[in-house]
């Protein structure tokens, strides 16, 4: 089958690998993306395990925090310019202070009262868009709620409080200080941005994706021509590996590589046990196609159309 320009260009969004190797994918599995991205990971052209890592669009992350519990809210923009707009900035903030009293559900935010009252931010958001002039739209939305404990949050490269381009939630619950609670959730919620994790625990990570990386490994191990019996050893290795690097708790904290992340939580411990609960990580425009006409035009002349 032919590979369009925009099959290239999507799949090199995703992994980073060189256009002609994404081609070589593409062509070697018909087109099929996500299988064209094992071919590169097979290869060792690519480290990507996730889709959408370098896609991005314009707006917010809002976060706003009470008493055992936290929300956020993306809220997109078609321009950068609109995001470093004060109006914006407190349109969204505005909106992740309604999203704390409800649910969390983009339904039920939409309906609720700003926090100035008079309009709901459905009608805030239609009025924003009349006002400044471009289109915006209340994209997703997440709440974390703890009892006993708190819930932490972080903002990256805060444009203003609780309102940035990367936000993330840490539930942390434990019957002890509050304020202690929240240092050490800071700091894990901190890690989150930084290092990525897939889930709390190993037995919370997506059986698929471990098994995506199984059928993975199984076929880098047996390109080496080692027996099948030595290929086991190697790939069950190769996963216990995977987890320390994706499961939080085993992943090595950033703010003292010297543990992992459930050893600095135990070592927090103050007569009172903590839970990491949940997590939840926004990225700006995770999974949100962005045009890029230039570069469109240069994997087209790669593809040959």
């Amino acid at each position: 089958m032919a590979i369009s320009a925009a099959q290239v260009k999507e799949l090199r969004d995703q992994t980073g690998a060189g256009m002609m190797d994404c081609k070589a994918a593409l062509t070697e599995t018909d087109g099929d993306i996500e299988a064209a991205i094992d071919w590169l990971r097979t290869k060792g052209l690519s480290k990507a395990a996730k889709k959408a890592d370098r896609v991005a669009a314009e707006g917010l992350i809002g976060v706003a925090t009470g008493d055992g519990k936290a929300v956020m809210v993306e809220v997109n923009s078609e321009t950068d310019f609109v995001a470093r707009n004060a109006d914006f900035q407190a349109l969204v903030n505005g909106i992740a202070e309604a999203a704390l009293t409800t649910d969390g559900s983009i339904e039920a935010i939409n309906a609720a009262r700003m926090p100035s009252g008079g309009t709901t931010v459905e009608e805030a958001i239609k009025n924003a868009i009349a006002t400044i002039g471009e289109n915006m739209t209340l994209r997703r939305s997440a709440v974390v709620s703890v009892s006993p404990g708190v819930v932490a949050s972080y903002v990256h490269n805060a444009v203003a409080p609780g309102l940035g381009k990367i936000g993330v939630l840490v539930g942390v619950q434990s019957g002890g200080d509050a304020e202690k609670l929240a240092a050490i959730g800071k700091q894990v919620a901190m890690h989150v941005a930084a290092a990525n994790p897939l889930a709390v625990r190993e037995e919370e990570v997506d059986p698929a994706v471990v098994a995506r990386e199984r059928a993975i490994f199984s076929e880098q191990a047996r390109e080496s021509g080692k027996p099948e019996s030595i290929i086991e050893k190697m790939v069950e290795g190769r996963i216990r590996k995977f987890h320390e690097e994706v499961v939080l708790l085993s992943q090595a904290f950033v703010v003292d590589t010297e543990k992992t992340v459930g050893e600095a939580i135990k070592a927090a411990e103050d007569g009172s046990p903590i839970e990491v609960t949940e997590f939840v990580v926004f990225r700006l425009g995770e999974g949100v196609e962005k045009e890029e006409s230039d570069f469109a035009a240069e994997v087209a002349a790669a593809a040959g159309g």
